[in-house]
């Protein structure tokens, strides 16, 4: 199993941000194809204090083709483009294999 990790940095609008991302973004994000699971974690804090983070969004496919196809089929461009209209600024994201 492979997963896409995204990482988001506090936005300037906590409540524009949640709204758009559970409305919208996460709506066209589990449309993709191969999608197994969708994971949204908020971070409350860190070991030494607060986080550099405010949001992960982890999602789960079997091999990293599927994950390579979802990403590149209509849904997965859809995605990508709503991601860069209200997050470009604040995302960091990866890919990891799951152990």
């Amino acid at each position: 199993m492979v997963k896409l990790v995204a990482l988001y940095k506090k936005p300037a609008d906590v409540s524009a941000f949640e709204t758009h991302y559970k409305e919208v973004h996460a709506p066209l994000a589990k449309k993709m194809p191969g999608l197994k699971r969708l994971e949204i974690c908020h971070f409350t804090g860190a070991p030494g204090g607060e986080s550099k983070f405010y949001m992960m969004a982890e999602l789960y496919f079997d091999t990293k083709e599927a994950m390579m196809s979802a990403l590149g089929s209509l849904e997965g461009k859809a995605a990508a483009k709503d991601v860069m209209s209200f997050a470009g600024e604040i995302i960091h994201m990866m890919f990891a294999d799951v152990a």
